[in-house]
Protein backbone atom coordinates (compact mmCIF):
# COMPACT_ATOMS: atom_id res chain seq x y z
CA UNK A 1 0.00 0.00 0.00
CA UNK A 2 1.30 3.48 -0.48
CA UNK A 3 -0.38 6.40 1.23
CA UNK A 4 -0.25 9.94 -0.16
CA UNK A 5 -0.75 12.37 2.56
CA UNK A 6 -0.87 15.43 0.49
CA UNK A 7 -1.68 18.62 2.44
CA UNK A 8 0.02 21.69 4.09
CA UNK A 9 2.39 19.21 4.71
CA UNK A 10 2.94 16.52 2.28
CA UNK A 11 4.36 12.61 2.62
CA UNK A 12 4.46 9.63 0.70
CA UNK A 13 4.98 6.48 2.63
CA UNK A 14 5.50 2.84 1.76
CA UNK A 15 3.61 0.32 3.78
CA UNK A 16 3.97 -3.78 3.92
CA UNK A 17 1.90 -6.03 6.20
CA UNK A 18 0.82 -2.79 7.62
CA UNK A 19 4.10 -1.49 8.75
CA UNK A 20 5.66 1.82 7.14
CA UNK A 21 8.34 0.17 5.45
CA UNK A 22 10.08 3.96 4.07
CA UNK A 23 8.48 7.47 4.13
CA UNK A 24 9.33 10.62 1.84
CA UNK A 25 10.11 12.47 5.43
CA UNK A 26 13.05 12.21 6.65
CA UNK A 27 15.94 13.62 9.41
CA UNK A 28 12.99 16.93 9.16
CA UNK A 29 9.66 17.36 7.60
CA UNK A 30 11.47 19.65 5.01
CA UNK A 31 12.65 16.73 2.86
CA UNK A 32 10.37 15.13 0.43
CA UNK A 33 7.69 16.77 -1.21
CA UNK A 34 7.51 20.61 -1.82
CA UNK A 35 4.18 21.15 0.66
CA UNK A 36 2.85 24.38 0.74
CA UNK A 37 6.15 26.95 2.48
CA UNK A 38 8.48 23.86 2.56
CA UNK A 39 11.12 23.06 0.10
CA UNK A 40 10.91 19.19 -0.29
CA UNK A 41 14.29 17.52 -1.23
CA UNK A 42 17.17 19.83 -2.47
CA UNK A 43 20.87 19.72 -3.57
CA UNK A 44 22.69 20.07 -0.22
CA UNK A 45 24.89 21.70 -1.71
CA UNK A 46 22.63 24.48 -2.07
CA UNK A 47 23.02 25.72 1.48
CA UNK A 48 26.95 26.15 0.58
CA UNK A 49 26.17 27.86 -2.38
CA UNK A 50 23.58 30.47 -0.90
CA UNK A 51 25.92 31.35 1.42
CA UNK A 52 28.88 31.88 -0.85
CA UNK A 53 26.99 34.02 -3.53
CA UNK A 54 23.64 35.63 -1.21
CA UNK A 55 25.82 35.71 2.13
CA UNK A 56 22.81 33.92 3.33
CA UNK A 57 23.14 32.81 7.32
CA UNK A 58 22.12 29.02 8.06
CA UNK A 59 19.21 30.40 10.20
CA UNK A 60 18.37 32.48 6.95
CA UNK A 61 18.54 29.13 4.74
CA UNK A 62 16.38 27.16 7.49
CA UNK A 63 13.34 29.85 7.49
CA UNK A 64 13.44 29.93 3.63
CA UNK A 65 13.19 26.23 2.83
CA UNK A 66 10.27 26.03 5.76
CA UNK A 67 8.14 28.82 5.56
CA UNK A 68 8.85 30.23 2.06
CA UNK A 69 10.02 27.66 -0.49
CA UNK A 70 6.87 24.76 -1.84
CA UNK A 71 4.16 26.33 -3.23
CA UNK A 72 4.61 29.78 -1.88
CA UNK A 73 8.11 29.99 -3.35
CA UNK A 74 7.64 28.79 -6.46
CA UNK A 75 4.55 30.42 -7.37
CA UNK A 76 5.35 33.89 -5.17
CA UNK A 77 1.63 34.29 -4.73
CA UNK A 78 0.10 31.60 -2.81
CA UNK A 79 1.05 28.53 -0.70
CA UNK A 80 -2.80 27.44 -1.37
CA UNK A 81 -3.34 24.48 -3.96
CA UNK A 82 -6.82 25.85 -4.60
CA UNK A 83 -6.14 29.12 -5.10
CA UNK A 84 -3.39 28.18 -7.66
CA UNK A 85 -5.72 25.56 -9.37
CA UNK A 86 -8.26 28.31 -10.05
CA UNK A 87 -5.09 30.51 -11.61
CA UNK A 88 -2.96 28.63 -13.55
CA UNK A 89 -4.48 28.94 -17.11
CA UNK A 90 -3.64 33.18 -16.68
CA UNK A 91 -0.81 32.91 -14.06
CA UNK A 92 2.10 30.71 -15.53
CA UNK A 93 4.06 30.65 -12.14
CA UNK A 94 0.95 29.07 -10.52
CA UNK A 95 0.96 26.42 -12.97
CA UNK A 96 4.50 25.40 -12.28
CA UNK A 97 4.11 25.54 -8.75
CA UNK A 98 1.20 22.71 -9.26
CA UNK A 99 2.89 20.90 -11.93
CA UNK A 100 5.19 20.03 -9.78
CA UNK A 101 3.41 19.07 -7.17
CA UNK A 102 2.11 16.51 -9.44
CA UNK A 103 5.50 15.58 -10.53
CA UNK A 104 7.03 15.02 -7.34
CA UNK A 105 4.05 12.99 -5.62
CA UNK A 106 3.63 10.72 -9.00
CA UNK A 107 7.53 10.15 -9.23
CA UNK A 108 7.54 9.09 -5.13
CA UNK A 109 4.22 6.74 -5.73
CA UNK A 110 6.66 5.29 -8.99
CA UNK A 111 9.81 5.05 -6.56
CA UNK A 112 7.75 3.31 -3.55
CA UNK A 113 5.67 0.76 -6.15
CA UNK A 114 9.18 -0.25 -7.24
CA UNK A 115 10.57 -0.60 -3.39
CA UNK A 116 7.43 -2.47 -2.80
CA UNK A 117 7.27 -5.12 -5.80
CA UNK A 118 3.66 -3.44 -6.94
CA UNK A 119 0.98 -2.38 -4.32
CA UNK A 120 -2.27 -3.57 -4.07
CA UNK A 121 -3.87 0.22 -2.85
CA UNK A 122 -3.18 3.73 -3.31
CA UNK A 123 -4.66 6.03 -0.71
CA UNK A 124 -5.15 10.01 -1.07
CA UNK A 125 -5.48 11.34 2.17
CA UNK A 126 -5.06 15.02 3.70
CA UNK A 127 -6.61 18.55 2.47
CA UNK A 128 -4.99 18.19 -1.16
CA UNK A 129 -5.86 14.74 -1.53
CA UNK A 130 -9.02 14.47 -0.08
CA UNK A 131 -10.45 17.93 -2.02
CA UNK A 132 -8.37 18.37 -5.61
CA UNK A 133 -9.92 16.23 -7.69
CA UNK A 134 -7.46 17.38 -10.51
CA UNK A 135 -4.58 16.95 -8.22
CA UNK A 136 -5.10 13.31 -8.15
CA UNK A 137 -6.03 12.87 -11.39
CA UNK A 138 -2.53 14.43 -12.47
CA UNK A 139 -0.76 12.44 -10.48
CA UNK A 140 -2.41 9.24 -11.56
CA UNK A 141 -1.83 9.95 -15.01
CA UNK A 142 1.03 7.60 -16.28
CA UNK A 143 0.12 5.00 -14.09
CA UNK A 144 -1.28 2.31 -15.54
CA UNK A 145 1.78 0.57 -15.79
CA UNK A 146 1.00 0.01 -12.21
CA UNK A 147 -2.12 -0.89 -12.49
CA UNK A 148 -3.74 2.21 -11.77
CA UNK A 149 -6.59 3.40 -13.39
CA UNK A 150 -8.84 6.24 -11.82
CA UNK A 151 -12.64 6.76 -12.80
CA UNK A 152 -13.22 10.04 -13.93
CA UNK A 153 -16.83 10.85 -12.38
CA UNK A 154 -15.92 9.02 -9.52
CA UNK A 155 -12.83 11.06 -8.61
CA UNK A 156 -14.75 14.51 -9.92
CA UNK A 157 -17.08 13.65 -6.76
CA UNK A 158 -14.14 12.68 -4.15
CA UNK A 159 -16.14 9.41 -3.57
CA UNK A 160 -14.39 6.80 -1.46
CA UNK A 161 -13.15 4.62 -3.68
CA UNK A 162 -11.74 6.86 -7.29
CA UNK A 163 -10.17 3.78 -9.25
CA UNK A 164 -11.91 2.07 -12.10
CA UNK A 165 -13.90 -1.62 -11.72
CA UNK A 166 -11.00 -2.94 -14.11
CA UNK A 167 -8.24 -0.95 -12.12
CA UNK A 168 -5.69 -4.01 -10.53
CA UNK A 169 -4.79 -0.86 -7.71
CA UNK A 170 -7.54 0.25 -5.66
CA UNK A 171 -7.07 4.03 -5.15
CA UNK A 172 -8.98 5.10 -2.05
CA UNK A 173 -9.52 8.52 -0.70
CA UNK A 174 -9.66 8.92 2.78
CA UNK A 175 -10.46 11.14 5.13
CA UNK A 176 -8.11 12.11 8.03
CA UNK A 177 -8.31 14.01 11.45
CA UNK A 178 -4.72 14.39 12.67
CA UNK A 179 -5.73 15.33 15.71
CA UNK A 180 -7.63 12.89 17.06
CA UNK A 181 -4.86 10.62 15.86
CA UNK A 182 -2.48 12.55 17.60
CA UNK A 183 -4.26 12.33 20.91
CA UNK A 184 -4.84 8.96 20.76
CA UNK A 185 -1.21 8.11 20.21
CA UNK A 186 0.02 10.65 23.20
CA UNK A 187 -3.09 8.35 25.53
CA UNK A 188 -1.13 5.17 24.70
CA UNK A 189 1.93 6.30 25.21
CA UNK A 190 1.14 7.75 28.22
CA UNK A 191 -1.17 4.92 29.30
CA UNK A 192 -3.79 6.81 29.53
CA UNK A 193 -7.57 5.90 28.55
CA UNK A 194 -8.66 7.66 25.33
Amino acid sequence: MILAHLGNGASVTAVREGKSVDTSMSFTPTAGLPMSARSGDLDPGLAWYLARTENMTAKQFHHMVNHESGLLGISETSADMQDLLAREADDVRAAEAVALFCYQAKKQIGAYAAALGGIDTLVFAGGIGENAPAVRARIGEGLGFLGIELDAARNAVDADVISTDASRVRVRVIRTDEEQMIARLVCRILDLDE
